[in-house]
């Protein structure tokens, strides 16, 4: 469940001050969330680690997680964090410590954003999330569900949310975007 904090106009987010909070914000009102449960930690964790790790090792780009604000639009003011976010190489323009510690937000899409599915998440919220990926054109949504222990991946370049491919437990997890990067969905989900 989430709480309805107050109604912001951009300038106001613009000069909140920073946060530790996972929230986001449809059409100028705020929603916090209450803290994740513990799998759900562990699941981004063992998603966003190896991610990371495979990431930085080729060179690629940068791997982040909440609380990482990504501008879907100024007017109505609409604001997103996913569990984890890629932002290639050629999409970064996050230069050294000083650019990075100025940059509040990403206002460029990123090439992949993962969601960690909670039992007590709705698909209503889900596929809200997913129309706000695809109206900055992010590719592709990476979603884990907690409840039935499933990995989906979502081609988000079309009219509609398109999904790839939904793995289990028994799977390795792998997608066209990251060729070469895998992960065992027996050990995110353990």
């Amino acid at each position: 469940m989430v709480t309805k904090i107050e109604k912001l106009t951009f300038d106001q987010w613009l000069n909140l001050p920073e946060t530790v909070e996972h929230y986001e914000i449809e059409d100028g009102v705020r929603y916090l969330s209450p803290g994740a449960t513990v799998f759900h930690q562990r699941v981004m964790r063992r998603v966003a680690n190896p991610l990371s790790d495979f990431v930085e090792a080729h060179g690629l780009g940068e791997v982040f997680t909440p609380p990482m604000d990504i501008l879907i639009s100024r007017e109505p003011l609409r604001i997103r964090q996913p569990d984890v976010l890629f932002l290639s190489a050629g999409r970064a323009v996050i230069g050294g410590p000083e650019e990075a510690m100025a940059t509040k937000f990403l206002e460029m899409p990123p090439d992949l954003v993962v969601e960690v599915w909670s039992p007590s998440d709705t698909r209503s919220v889900l596929e809200r999330k997913l129309r706000d990926y695809q109206a900055i054109e992010v590719p592709e949504c990476w979603v884990f569900h907690t409840a039935d222990l499933t990995a989906s991946i979502l081609d988000l370049t079309g009219r509609e949310p398109r999904v790839v491919a939904t793995l289990g437990t028994e799977d390795t997890f792998r997608s066209d975007l990251l060729p070469g990067f895998e992960l065992s969905l027996a050990q995110v989900f353990a």
